[in-house]
């Protein structure tokens, strides 16, 4: 088949798979964003897929398959899927529209707020089982159910089906912009997303460039285009749920390969929670991590490339469980270089540590504070996390505590520790 006829093809399967949606997915906001088109000279437009029923975009993929699975298999068929939230909730909803039975299998891990909002979505016609740590642990007992049981697995992202009701933003996108877009921003999970839209702007708007991300404790896309094949990450960050995902999926990897890695923009997470907080404080946008990684990608990219450009944010998840909060605020602080920890080795004696609490700036506050006496020593420790307005605060508390030859260090990026203690 030729690459035209191909792309012909998707289209037309396309406009199929959005009529299909269309029955219960009115299209979703394309929205100007003054304050980040401000800060980048550009116009910045976000594309809500956070504000459908499900607050993501998986109930594209899920409703398109369960519209095409019924028309052989009948309403007696039992399914199955695998999924960190996101895409359960769009197999929930589907169970419940369509009337028929369902297993979720997420993992463990799964924020509270996914997992309560699945069986908000699936009410009776869905049963619920948390295994595993990662998707890719629970998704090989998802299939294992499904073949003990003959229940019909619903894949998250690798099967056509789902690639072609996920391709249905783009036909969106492009519906929707007035304008020419010169850059679409994508994030990558498992692929599915991103395999459906390029196909859809590469036989649509050729001149757009789409940017594909990931975060960089899950960069399964990236890693495979280095090794030139399909790899499995033996450890992974699930910090982004919605896009932790340990092997990118067989068809999208053959239809994503056409990308060289140092293309894939890897987003770290501690700098996304900075992105996450501000799009909260400032544009009242609730945002899941993996619906922020395509607007913090764009602080990767120069300014000179992004000035004066249309440029497409794809927000593609908003399910963030507010039990969560306390992390990213303190991972943003962290990222923005305004929160540090310190061990302290103090002298055991009366006003040593007031000496100390003179070196702190006006806008210096101790957040932590845990002082560990040793009776049989002449110095004792202090875990001491500190709170600042500016970074360059505590280059001015550093060299205080070098001249008055303090012992200290400084452990906030020392992951081990942080972890152990923060």
């Amino acid at each position: 088949m030729s690459a035209k006829k191909q792309d012909i093809d998707f289209v037309q399967a396309t406009l199929t798979a959005a009529t299909i949606v269309r029955k219960v997915l009115a299209p979703t906001p394309l929205q100007l964003n003054e304050y980040l088109s401000a800060r980048y000279d550009a116009k910045i437009y976000l594309k809500r897929e956070d504000l459908t029923p499900v607050r993501s975009y998986k109930i594209r993929g899920a409703f398109n398959f369960f519209q095409k699975s019924l028309a052989h298999l009948g309403k007696d068929a039992r399914y199955v899927c695998a999924s960190a939230g996101n895409h359960a909730q769009g197999f929930a909803f589907a169970c419940k529209y369509f009337g028929v039975a369902g297993t979720v299998y997420m993992p463990i891990t799964t924020p509270k707020q996914k997992i309560q909002k699945t069986r908000a979505f699936g009410g009776e016609n869905i049963d619920i089982r948390l295994i595993g740590d990662s998707f890719d642990q629970t998704n090989v007992a998802a299939r294992a159910f499904s073949e003990d049981t003959n229940a019909f697995f619903v894949p998250p992202f690798d099967n056509f089906d789902i690639i072609e009701g996920q391709a249905t933003v783009g036909l969106e996108i492009l519906q929707q912009s007035s304008n020419p877009i010169d850059i679409l921003i994508i994030p990558v999970g498992g692929g599915g997303l991103a395999a459906g839209v390029i196909q859809i702007m590469a036989a649509l708007s050729p001149r757009t460039q789409v940017v594909l991300v990931e975060p960089a404790g899950a960069a399964s896309l990236k890693q495979s285009l280095e090794k030139k094949r399909r790899i499995k990450l033996e450890q992974i960050d699930t910090f982004v749920d919605g896009a932790a995902v340990a092997q990118i999926g067989e068809i999208n990897f053959d239809i994503l390969k056409t990308y060289k890695s140092e293309d894939i923009i890897l987003i770290k997470e501690d700098g996304l929670c900075e992105t996450i907080i501000d799009m909260l404080n400032v544009e009242g946008i609730v945002l899941e991590p993996a619906g922020a990684l395509e607007i913090d990608a764009l602080r990767y990219i120069s300014l000179d490339t992004l000035k004066n450009k249309t440029i497409v944010c794809l927000t593609s998840g908003g399910n963030f469980d507010f039990e969560r909060l306390p992390e990213v605020k303190e991972r943003a602080l962290k990222a923005s270089g305004r929160k540090k920890y310190y061990i302290l080795r103090l002298p055991q004696r009366p006003g040593a540590l007031r000496e100390f609490l003179q070196f702190l700036g006006p806008n210096d506050d101790v957040s932590r504070f845990e002082y560990f006496k040793k009776s049989t020593r002449n110095f004792g420790s202090i875990l001491l996390g500190i709170e600042t307005t500016e970074p360059e605060n505590f280059k001015l508390l550093n060299n205080k505590m070098n001249k008055a030859n303090i012992q200290y260090q400084d452990i906030t990026d020392d992951e081990v520790v942080s972890n152990f203690i923060v």
